[in-house]
């Protein structure tokens, strides 16, 4: 194996500093807190076809809770988050799940702001999103990266084939 030798002035800086950035939305998700609080998941990713923007390719993850008083997730939040990712006013969804799809990789203009909090007597770092508008760049030319993996050198992958094991393999 050839080796390699350290240069520190290679590293990119990724801690996304206060601003605005053009981002694609990435993931949408229902999940929860180890406490239960439910919650929406948003990945966003800086645009990396925006050769002006610092931080491409940046992840942004942001949430949005249930009230705890209703139980339901604030309806101006999602309604603002459809908004800002270009959606049609009175589009109709089937269910939540079917609104996730619909924003998967829409373009989004988002406010950013590293924020301190404290949390049973921890402080944390994060960085908060405080804006959601129209992006100025609807037509995204984003380069994703590759997110499937070569399995040609690994014996335990099947490459998303089903294998077919009848009863008479199984030893027991």
């Amino acid at each position: 194996m050839a080796g390699f030798d350290l240069d520190f002035s290679e590293i990119k800086d990724m801690n996304v500093t206060d601003g605005s950035y053009e981002a694609v939305i990435n993931g949408v998700y229902e999940d929860a807190t180890k406490g239960g609080a439910q919650f929406i998941n948003l990945d966003l990713i800086i645009r990396n076809d925006l050769k002006e923007q610092k931080f491409g390719n940046a992840h942004i993850f942001t949430r949005i809770f249930k009230s705890k008083d209703t139980q339901k997730y604030p309806i101006g939040m999602i309604m603002q988050v459809a908004k800002a990712a270009g959606m049609k006013d009175k589009s109709h969804f089937d269910s939540l799940d079917d609104y996730f799809q619909k924003l998967w990789h829409r373009p989004v203009l988002v406010t950013v702001k590293n924020e301190e909090s404290e949390y049973n007597g921890k402080k944390y770092e994060n960085l908060n999103v405080k804006r959601w508008e129209e992006s100025k760049f609807p037509d995204v030319q984003h380069k994703f990266k590759e997110s499937k993996q070569d399995n040609s050198s690994d014996p335990f992958a099947n490459n998303g084939e089903s294998i077919d094991i009848s009863d008479d393999m199984l030893p027991f």
